[in-house]
């Protein structure tokens, strides 16, 4: 059974699918070959479908050169990844599982493939090779948003878990029954989650896992707002602007007078955290990393603008997200080259209204409304990012996604306010969209912007 906490991930930039996932599948293949590594002569990666269309933008080759060497995502530093990239392109060699060097020539053995698997837009094959090139083991993952990656048996199995799993007593596969068991029980929707972790892990490990996601929003946005890195990495050469709207907000002596200022500063927290995603620094995954800035733009909002949070509170906000969150995974999808950046961005905001109205004291029914406002206004969006970059329109979709999300919130909280669509519902209607939507404009970079806007 899965926890609900995996929603938030550490990781590192610029993308979740696209880079974590594979550096996580790398992993996986260096497991499955660790009882036969002495046979392993050459290994080689083929990545298909959206990895490949935008996998060169999205560091996805190299990740997957991070995870052959045995490499976790939140281990990633900048000098591993440099002497990685250096032991392949200048020595053509590779530490397999970070114990054997073997011969690696990166033009022949990582294959782009466009063609799509059959069961994910994200597909990537490892193989290994014996000493004279018979196939010694294949293995296909799919990167199915956020981070997470399944085999193709995983994901073609009806739950994708084993059937004698341990049935947990507060797990729910709906709003409905979220919204039931805090009827039932008494107790918020972060109280609920909080309850179905238990069953899992120790409360203490469940909060102190929280709080480490806390940290680490606050220590990206800490990077991203004060760093002296002038542009971004890569060909559109887009500038940093949150250090910019730092300084201008901390010199500004009428800010306060400025009934817009609320805007500068959700934008400040959401371009720094989303900025230094696209420069491949340290980030939570929250959901993906391609919306990575939208719930701690909002958590940052109530904490500096809002009202005080202790460490309960924060716990609560994260649990309440979380939950959220495992709705869109569990139903729907959270990735943006299956259903388009609504599953992304849409997602994030979704999860981050609900945060926000449960520590503003909603109820269960206000919380689930402020969710299902923020994804029914972001039904439809595609991800078309240009030069397969996470920078444009990714970064400002990050910012109005964190509006979006406060919005809701204000909406849900008005007191004749009748909810008229449900959460389920609008969870459905956003996955059921994003399989209408032509494969263009599902992270290929093959049509809107990415085609509109030159580099």
């Amino acid at each position: 059974m899965d926890s609900i906490l995996s929603i938030f991930k550490i990781g590192v930039g610029p993308s979740s699918s696209h880079t974590i996932g594979p550096i996580t599948a790398g992993c996986r293949f260096c497991v499955l070959i660790s009882d036969m590594i002495e046979r392993v002569h050459s290994v080689k990666v083929t990545l298909h479908g959206s990895l490949c269309l935008t996998g060169k933008g999205h560091l996805t080759d190299i990740a997957c050169l991070i995870g052959l060497n045995n490499v976790q995502a939140k281990d990633v530093t900048p000098q591993i990844k440099s002497d990685i990239i250096n032991d392949v392109f200048k020595l053509k060699k590779l530490n397999l599982n970070g114990e054997k060097y073997i011969h690696f020539d990166y033009e022949k053995d990582v294959i782009f493939e466009p063609k799509m698997l059959e069961l994910h837009e994200n597909g990537l094959v490892f193989q290994a090779y014996d000493e004279n090139s018979n196939l010694i083991i294949s293995q296909t993952y799919y990167s199915t948003g956020g981070g997470f990656v399944s085999t193709q048996e995983e994901l073609m199995s009806a739950s994708g878990a084993n059937g004698d799993e341990k049935e947990l007593e507060f797990d729910f596969d709906s709003a409905q029954r979220l919204s039931e068991l805090c009827r039932v029980h008494n107790k918020t929707i972060a109280q609920i989650a909080m309850k179905r972790e238990c069953e899992l892990h120790s409360k203490e490990y469940v909060k102190k896992y929280c709080l480490d996601i806390y940290k680490a929003m606050l220590e990206c946005y800490e990077n991203g707002v004060s760093s002296d890195e002038k542009t971004l990495p890569g060909i559109i050469k887009l500038k940093r602007l949150a250090p910019a709207i730092k300084k201008r907000l901390e010199t500004n002596p009428k800010k306060d007078l400025d009934p817009l200022a609320m805007i500068d500063y959700v934008a400040m927290y959401a371009r720094a955290i989303s900025e230094e995603n696209a420069s491949g620094g340290k980030v939570v995954t929250a959901p993906t990393n391609g919306a990575c800035g939208v719930v701690p733009a909002v958590l940052l909002y109530i904490l500096n603008h809002r009202f005080y949070m202790d460490e309960d509170k924060i716990v609560d906000f994260i649990l309440t997200c979380c939950a959220i969150g495992y709705l869109y995974k569990k139903n729907a999808s959270i990735s943006g080259a299956e259903a388009g950046c609504q599953a992304e961005i849409g997602a994030a905001s979704s999860m981050a209204a609900a945060g926000m109205a449960l520590v503003s004291g909603a109820s269960t029914a206000q919380v689930l409304s402020a969710a299902e406002i923020a994804m029914e206004h972001h039904l439809g969006l595609t991800c078309d990012p240009v030069g397969g970059l996470v920078q444009i329109p990714c970064i400002e979709r990050n910012v109005l996604g964190a509006i979006k999300a406060i919005s809701a919130v204000k909406l849900a909280l008005e007191s004749d306010y009748t909810a008229h669509v449900t959460l389920d519902e609008v969870i459905i209607t956003m996955y059921k969209t994003g399989k209408d939507m032509n494969s263009k404009y599902k992270e290929t970079s093959l049509g809107g912007l990415a085609q509109m806007v030159s580099c």
